[in-house]
């Protein structure tokens, strides 16, 4: 994998499911927002939580690949304002990097930490067997928390690709 793979495998990526996440929150009413506290199950992340730690697996991934460290990511998750700001900043951070911030980017070896783990993998294997697939456990647990707590939104609300007429049921 090139520096320009990295580059295409992360900021693009990272940029639309970003604009999916802001445009999900938006369609919240402020009822339907207190729900972003919601959890499928007791033991885990809330709707919001996993949306935010989504948004933080962006900026984990990437930075690393720079050789820079990971900016913090604020305000907290918990809330549609403080994801909704977080996603402004999410663009903005990602529309200031270039490929040219990614040169030397698959060469490095990736230190970090997975749960209790402490991991070293090469830059490829960082990103596409670790990084890409926990951004979107976490962005697709926020989603299906807010499907089954009842919110109206479908595949097309999650990729930005999909599109079907309203009321549509697969079943």
């Amino acid at each position: 994998m090139t520096d320009d793979d990295l580059f295409h495998t992360t900021i693009p990526v990272f940029k639309h499911y970003n604009r999916q996440i802001e445009a999900i929150v938006s369609k919240l009413d402020s009822k339907q927002a207190q729900l972003l506290t919601h959890a499928l199950v007791p033991d885990t992340f809330s709707a919001g939580e996993h949306f935010g730690v989504s948004q933080g697996y962006a900026l984990r991934t990437v930075f690393p690949l720079l050789g820079r460290d990971v900016p913090e990511l604020l305000p907290d998750a918990s809330n549609a304002a403080g994801l909704l700001q977080r996603s402004r900043t999410l663009a903005d951070t990602f529309t200031a990097i270039t490929k040219a911030d990614f040169k030397g980017s698959n060469q490095r070896e990736i230190r970090h930490t997975a749960g209790m783990a402490e991991l070293v993998q090469p830059a490829k294997d960082f990103v596409t067997l670790y990084a890409i697939p926990n951004f979107f456990f976490h962005l697709t647990m926020g989603y299906a928390t807010l499907r089954s707590a009842g919110i109206e939104i479908g595949k097309g609300d999650f990729d930005g690709h999909h599109a079907y007429p309203s009321g549509f049921r697969f079943t």
